[in-house]
């Protein structure tokens, strides 16, 4: 044991950049002849010594932790061994002997149980991590997604935390299955009050994209890379701050402060003498969410709970006994959804309408209780956001207009590789001028029906006005083709719009601009096309409106109907 040390790894909150906690990982392992950390406890458990080596390297752990600056404010993640709960030996209750030795809150170490073994007792198991939970320990889920029974163990024991593994993170950003994938599971836990955190993060690039799916940790070599040295450890990681406030520059702010009811909570190892005497003083409330010792939210407790208690004979005295195991608050406590305070409006919307026997949603801010956002609150903020999408749409197509256009051009990522594409009609005016506004209607409602049967969901798709569209993607292919192939298939729907003469002759007979008689050719759209890489668009959208332009120009005399080029 003496051998052996302890690295730490931090893991920072998604929307601040603040650490919360730190992994506790085994180092100087073949220095006791292993090659891995996995080898370490395959030999221990082989030579049936699995607990009692744990319960050592719990204490070690523990204790180098206490050296961390402000390590009473950070929580420890500790990994246990799934197979422990097989040893004969195994006895609950050695990790509070251990922590009450070093000073240190019950609160503050995470369990962290990993999937990598299947394990013969698995009710067993359940019961012990329900023990673990009743001592307030924190319960996380290592490795999710790539064990045994990763949902079971999510539906029966109901942890505080989920880990979602390295595996569905890599590359994240430009794997829209992944992405889908990722988003589910990150949703549901969040519906059952489970946080959760995107571990082995390395790049900006798939940071940015947990903290969009709504992942509320991140840990990974992005943050930084697991050290032996405490000194290390920081309190906020600069370059992650960089990379939010960057983000956030790009975002619109939400509303959601001046809805917010920063109901005063309690605390959950409050007497039910407490909370008896809560409702009394706030007869008008139904509910009151719960904290911890570290102000995390662990859920709502409703009146209607206990008022089959206060209505009966002895029901009164039955709860507020506080001899029996029965009348402890934990027993009550309803789990609740509950999101960052910076998190988008979209994605609390999306929170309540998959909870709708739910009062509200929790707020909180760096993982802390800030306040209760309650259903008719959420319901307002849902209205303000639908009057802002219907005054930034196109009234005919639905689709965002030219000031998110803009927006988004301006606000794109300047180190990824990016298409941009306008799109303009030819020969609209006269097609409109002679058959009428309404057939005109219908051919740029054709069009947008084409743009969104050829280009994949990820593109950005936006109607300018008139017959001008915009799109955008950060596809990995360059999107020549897919564009190619709606432009074929709109010349040829467009051509079913005109009189069966004028299909024949090829041209229709119009006034130009000055009022002269003159031929047009049927309806065929130019295509402008832009590939963008490590380029600032927020500095330079002028200059690409510029190219877009001068392109969309050259295009409409351009035998293949698209002009592309690139900015590097």
């Amino acid at each position: 044991m003496e051998l052996l040390d302890i690295a730490f790894q931090p893991i920072v909150n998604i929307h601040t950049g603040k650490i919360y906690a730190v992994e506790a990982l085994l180092r100087n392992f073949r220095d006791i002849g292993c090659k891995s950390i996995f080898e370490v406890f395959d030999m221990v458990y082989k030579e049936n010594l699995l607990y009692g080596f744990d319960l050592a390297l719990r204490r070690k752990a523990l204790k180098k932790f206490s050296k961390i600056k402000n390590f009473e404010n950070l929580k420890l993640f500790y990994n246990l061994d799934n197979r422990l709960f097989e040893m004969h030996n195994f006895a609950p209750g050695n990790t509070s002997e251990i922590l009450k030795d070093l000073n240190i809150k019950q609160e503050t170490i995470c369990f962290e149980i990993s999937e990598r073994h299947e394990i013969s007792d698995k009710s067993g198991m359940e019961r012990t991590l329900q023990h673990y939970k009743n001592a307030n320990f924190c319960i996380a889920i290592d490795d999710f997604g790539v064990g045994y029974a990763g949902y079971k163990l999510l539906f029966d024991s109901t942890p505080d935390i989920i880990k979602i593994d390295r595996y569905f993170l890599q590359n994240i950003d430009k794997d829209t299955k992944k992405k889908q994938m990722v988003k589910s599971i990150t949703h549901l836990a969040i519906e059952l009050g489970i946080k959760v955190i995107a571990e082995g993060v390395e790049t900006a690039e798939e940071y940015l994209t947990c903290k969009e799916i709504g992942c509320n940790f991140v840990q990974g070599y992005f943050v930084q890379k697991p050290t032996v040295d405490v000194n290390e450890i920081q309190k906020k990681y600069h370059h992650v701050i960089d990379i939010i406030k960057e983000d956030k520059r790009k975002r619109k702010g939400n509303n959601l402060l001046k809805y917010l009811d920063k109901i005063e909570p309690l605390r959950s190892k409050s007497s039910m003498h407490k909370v008896v005497d809560y409702f009394k003083e706030n007869n008008n409330t139904p509910m009151v969410p719960v904290i911890n010792n570290n102000n995390e939210p662990v859920g709502i407790f409703y009146e209607s709970q206990i008022k089959d208690y206060l209505y009966s004979p002895y029901g009164m005295s039955l709860l507020l006994n506080e001899n029996k195991e029965t009348s402890k608050l934990k027993n009550f406590i309803a789990k609740c959804p509950s999101t960052d305070v910076r998190s988008d409006i979209s994605t609390i919307i999306e929170l309540y309408s998959k909870n709708g026997d739910t009062n509200g949603i929790i707020i909180t801010q760096n993982a802390k209780y800030l306040g209760f956002l309650s259903a008719s609150d959420i319901i307002k903020l849902m209205h303000e956001e639908n009057l802002i999408a219907a005054r930034d749409q196109n009234p005919l197509t639905k689709m965002p207009g030219n000031r998110i256009v803009e927006k988004t051009i301006a606000t794109i990522s300047c180190d990824k590789k990016y298409l941009f594409c306008y799109f303009d009609l030819d020969n609209f005016k006269a097609y409109n001028d002679k058959y009428g506004f309404r057939n005109g209607d219908r051919i740029i409602q054709l069009f947008a029906d084409i743009l969104h049967k050829h280009l994949p969901q990820e593109y950005f798709k936006g109607h300018i006005g008139g017959d001008d569209f915009f799109v955008s993607s950060q596809d990995e292919t360059d999107g020549y083709q897919q564009i190619r192939n709606l432009i074929e298939e709109f010349e040829n729907q467009a051509k079913t719009f005109y009189s069966q003469e004028d299909r024949e002759r090829g041209y229709i007979i119009a006034s130009d601009r000055d009022g002269l008689q003159k031929k047009f050719e049927l309806l065929t759209v130019s295509a402008s096309l832009l590939y963008v890489n490590n380029v600032d668009t927020s500095q330079f959208s002028n200059h690409i409106n510029n190219i877009l332009s001068k392109q969309k120009k050259l295009a409409k005399s351009d035998k293949t109907k698209i002009v592309a080029s690139s900015l590097l």
